[in-house]
């Protein structure tokens, strides 16, 4: 290799006399996060002047190279892997402002999910489908989207991916760029494969990780060649199952590297050996390396550049930030997803106006249903603005096995299993069943039909049981140890309004069982029942949710309004089951709601205000009803509530309005320091005469919080004023 450069900066000065201009190939070759260092080289060329004719790369090579074939800058696309979260990226993360509403409420409490393909549990194919990966692509690219010939292009570009049914090399230089890049960058076991033109593709660097060979045809005259692949394990270092099957990966491709670098007319290989394919954090290491191995070819760049002449004015790329009108949506392959479903979901209809980065965030809400393997989408220009040609494929995964762990002080221990199943008795329903092991069996199904912009609906069943130390009755003695068994059953409809807004009304049946083993019954049971009724009410609701995270939100804003009119019971028969001087049922109504907000100060910093009340309209005669505050659990049921400084239930009347402050500080990352203060005022009436500020109730606790896979780890100490009794509050896990 010596030789040949010298060779090359022998015969320069003859070629400068020469009337051919030469022409310059470029060749990137895969490296996942070492890729960095293309861009260095990159800058070098462009300060040195040198044309790039032809630029050809597998993998991040193939990102890095197929960006500047675009007409991106060196420093543009260093500011985009600069601002970039590439972890976010690979994983498929979305943010969840933009996941669904129906996700953000049932999908938010499991620690584990597995495919279940044919009955039988998978495996994914890759960490990730690469949706995000694609998006971010199409967003860039969006200037080209209109090239599908690579070689017309502002510098023709191809790139290498692999065909994983049969190991052969694939050449990829028409079609769509960003998902030639996406199926070009699909490293194994991080990505899914990509189907394109009937083939099944993977990363390019498993059958030609540095593409020397291809550039060889293109009719160049001098081939630049930048090389980050790793190198082979040493004895020593091959010490497990993952480093062993990396080094028999490896073999072919290091093999075919060296045959690669005799093509090279000028090879470069920054030193970043030590760095590894996922080093994604460290990027600006791996860009001043590269820029350490450009620099010494600076002289070589210099006079390339000389020889010259005839300099082409490269094309700047500046993205539309701005909004455009979508005269015409073109939707193509969908079969089990209607059109008002696919479009509701990205809350999109022709005749709206929208902006790149819009469609981007569009597409992350269609992508969060978990409906879709893949979806592409271009805009052309159309008649009085931009035509949208959106192709989705559909995933053939319809069911999922989800598990989850928890444990707190009133449910104690519960292991979560969730089967999830879509497209079960049409194209667009889910299916979300929970069902809890533990000390207290309990189950939550719930089904729903999601017909996008128009009116949604659904069933939802849940068993919900526990026991507990509670003042349940007036009448009854301080504590008594009350069991309490609800079974409710609903049918709703719904609209859902840009994934945040959900308001929807229905018919519910209730049946509650409360009972204790502590007072005695004159029939002679084992136990005494305070009610053992079931229920009929008519229900509307209203629900917000901008919260940018369900576990130690930073921001946004939550409401859940509830209104629920008791109409009928069968309570009135069953009076003689019932604790002596139990009352009859008559028709009430009752109208609760949070709103909760968050903000952050100083980046470590949280202020999160949340705000209960609680009404009941006309006179409930049974107090089984009656609004309880105490405890912590944020998986109560029915008028419980939550009360720092007092026990569960350890308050109960027919009205109440409860306030919290709560002042979170981020010590570490996912380590939170907390000190919480409430205040509630419960009473038959809170409005009566005008004393809604008599007789408040105050407590407080301090704590510390911990997010992790299976959830949040939390425990806290809590006092009250009121009262000499401290508690201490524990739970683990998501709340279920």
């Amino acid at each position: 290799m010596q030789r040949k450069l010298l060779y090359l900066l022998l015969s320069l000065p003859f070629l400068l006399f020469a009337q051919k201009q030469p022409k310059v190939g470029l060749v990137l070759s895969g490296g996942g996060a070492k890729g960095f260092a293309h861009i260095s080289v990159l800058k070098e060329l462009e300060k040195a002047g040198v044309q790039i004719d032809y630029i050809g790369g597998t993998s991040m090579g193939a990102i890095v190279g197929g960006l500047y074939s675009a007409g991106y800058t060196a420093s543009q696309i260093e500011k985009i892997i600069s601002n970039a979260n590439f972890i976010d990226l690979l994983q498929d993360k979305i943010p969840r402002s933009e996941k669904s509403y129906f996700e953000k409420t049932y999908a938010e409490k499991h620690a584990i999910a597995l495919p279940i393909k044919k009955g039988n549990i998978a495996l994914p194919l890759g960490l990730s489908k690469g949706q995000n990966v694609l998006n971010f692509l199409t967003q860039l690219l969006a200037p080209v989207d209109n090239i599908n010939n690579f070689s017309k292009l502002p510098i023709p570009f191809y790139c290498i991916a692999t065909n994983i049914e049969n190991g052969k090399e694939v050449l990829l230089d028409k079609g769509s760029l960003p998902l030639a890049l996406r199926a070009s960058a699909s490293f194994p076991s991080l990505l899914n494969p990509v189907e394109l033109n009937g083939q099944l593709l993977v990363d390019g660097g498993v059958t030609n990780n540095f593409p020397v060979d291809i550039m060889q045809k293109k009719g160049v005259d001098i081939i630049l060649g930048v090389n980050v692949q790793g190198e082979l394990y040493k004895k020593e270092n091959l010490t497990s199952v993952a480093t062993l099957l990396s080094q028999i990966i490896n073999f072919q491709m290091y093999r075919k590297a060296d045959k690669q670098i005799e093509g090279v007319t000028v090879y470069m290989r920054p030193k970043i050996a030590e760095y590894s394919v996922i080093d994604f954090d460290k990027s600006e290491e791996i860009l001043r390396q590269g820029e350490k191995t450009a620099k010494s070819f600076r002289n070589v760049f210099d006079s390339i550049a000389k020889l010259q002449k005839v300099k082409k004015k490269r094309p700047k790329v500046k993205l539309n930030k701005g909004k455009f009108l979508v005269d015409r949506i073109i939707l193509t392959g969908n079969k089990h997803f209607t059109r008002n479903y696919i479009l509701g979901k990205l809350q999109l209809k022709e005749g709206d106006s929208t902006s790149y980065k819009e469609i981007s965030q569009k597409i992350n809400t269609l992508t969060s249903t978990k409906n879709f393997e893949r979806i592409d989408y271009h805009f052309e220009k159309s008649f009085s603005g931009k035509k949208l040609e959106l192709k989705v494929k559909e995933d053939d995964l319809k069911s999922f096995l989800r598990l989850g762990v928890h444990y707190d002080l009133l449910y104690r221990s519960g292991v979560l299993v969730n089967y999830n199943q879509k497209k079960l008795l049409y194209g667009n329903d889910e299916l979300s069943f929970d069902f809890v092991i533990g000390d207290k069996i309990r189950y939550d199904l719930q089904y729903f039909v999601d017909n996008g912009f128009l009116l949604s609906y659904g069933f939802a069943s849940r068993y919900n049981s526990f026991s507990s130390e509670i003042n349940f009755d007036s009448e009854s003695v301080n504590k008594i140890s009350v069991d309490y068994n609800d079974f409710t059953n609903r049918f709703y409809a719904q609209t859902t309004i840009d994934k945040k807004f959900a308001f929807g009304f229905g018919m519910e049946h209730k049946n509650v069982t409360a009972s204790t083993e502590t007072l005695t019954n004159t029939n002679g049971d084992d136990k005494s029942y305070f009610d053992e009724s079931n229920y009929l009410n008519a229900i509307a609701f209203l629900k917000l949710d901008t919260f940018d995270k369900e576990q130690f939100p930073t921001k946004g804003f939550y409401a859940d309004v509830n209104f629920t009119w008791y109409l009928w019971s069968d309570r009135n028969n069953r009076l003689d089951r019932l604790l002596e001087g139990s009352t009859i049922f008559s028709q009430f109504s009752q109208i609760n709601g949070k709103v909760s907000f968050v903000s952050t100060f100083w980046d470590k910093f949280s202020f999160q205000n949340t705000s209960e009340i609680g009404l009941t309209l006309g006179e409930e005669e049974t107090s089984v009803f009656d609004y309880r505050l105490g405890g912590y659990n944020q998986n109560y049921i029915n008028n419980f509530s939550v009360m720092y400084g007092y026990d569960v239930a350890a308050l109960s009347e027919q009205s109440f309005l409860r306030t919290e402050f709560n002042f979170r500080y981020q010590i570490y990352p996912k380590n939170y320091l907390n000190f919480i203060a409430n205040y509630a005022r419960i009473d038959n009436n809170i409005f009566l005469r005008g004393e809604l500020l008599k007789n408040i109730k105050s407590g407080y606790a301090i704590g510390y919080g911990l997010e992790t896979l299976v959830g949040p780890i939390e425990i806290r100490y809590s006092w009250s004023p009121n009262h000499d009794e401290k508690y201490w509050l524990f739970n683990l896990g998501f709340w279920f």
